[in-house]
C-alpha cells in the first residue's frame, strides 16, 4: 500500500482495531464507507455479537473481508482452532497461512500454504526461505484443503467479497503485518 491516494478504506471491526490501525499504519474508516473489512476475533475472547451484526452487514453489502485472528499469546487456543470457530460462526473462512512455534511455544513464524515458504520473525525481522520437508509433511492436508477452497472459489474470490482469509495476527510483533498488506493491495479502491 505504497501509495495511499489509492489504497482501500479499511473498516477494523473488534476490540483491538486501533493496536491493529496503528501496526499497519492506517485510519479506520466507518464499515458502510469501506473497501474491505478487517474482523479481529480473539483467540481468547471469541467473537462479540456485535462484531456478528458487523459482519452480517459486511456479507449483505459484498465487502471483500479478512479474518484476523488476535491473541494467540497464552492463550488455550490456536490459530487452526480459532479459525475453525470463526468458520461456524461467521462463515466459512481459508488459511492461506499456519503458525509454526518457537521452542518456547510462542509464534515465530508463518508458513505460507501455497508457495510452501516459511516467514521467520524469530530474529525480528521477516526472513523468507523455502519449507523443509517436515514441515511440508506437517501441512500438507491444510495445504489441500486451502488449495481446493481457492479453485472452487475462482480467482479474485476475496476482492468480490466471496472469499474470507484467516490470517494471524500477533500484537506487538511483525507477525502477520505484511500478510494483512498483501490482502489489502488485492482490493480495488471504491472511491
Amino acid at each position: 500500500m505504497s501509495d495511499l491516494i489509492n489504497s482501500p478504506k479499511v473498516a477494523i471491526v473488534g476490540s483491538k482495531s486501533l493496536a491493529l490501525a496503528d501496526a499497519l499504519g492506517l485510519e479506520n474508516a466507518d464499515l458502510q464507507e469501506c473497501d474491505v473489512a478487517l474482523f479481529l476475533v480473539s483467540a481468547q475472547d471469541g467473537i462479540v455479537s456485535a462484531d456478528l451484526e458487523k459482519w452480517r452487514i459486511s456479507r449483505e453489502l459484498y465487502i471483500p473481508s479478512l479474518v484476523v485472528i488476535c491473541d494467540l499469546l497464552d492463550s488455550e487456543i490456536d490459530f487452526e482452532d480459532m479459525t475453525a470457530i470463526a468458520s461456524k460462526m461467521l462463515d466459512p473462512v481459508v488459511s492461506p497461512y499456519l503458525v509454526l512455534h518457537g521452542d518456547d511455544g510462542r509464534p515465530a513464524a508463518l508458513i505460507n500454504l501455497e508457495r510452501l515458504e516459511i516467514t521467520d520473525y524469530t530474529d525480528g525481522e521477516a526472513t523468507k526461505r523455502p519449507a523443509d520437508p517436515e514441515h511440508i509433511e506437517l501441512v500438507a492436508e491444510f495445504r489441500e484443503e486451502h488449495l481446493e477452497a481457492l479453485e472452487e472459489s475462482g480467482e479474485d474470490s476475496f476482492a468480490a467479497g466471496l472469499l474470507f482469509p484467516a490470517l494471524p495476527w500477533v500484537e506487538g510483533t511483525s507477525i502477520g503485518i505484511d500478510q494483512i498488506k498483501e490482502y489489502l493491495d488485492q482490493v480495488p479502491t471504491l472511491s
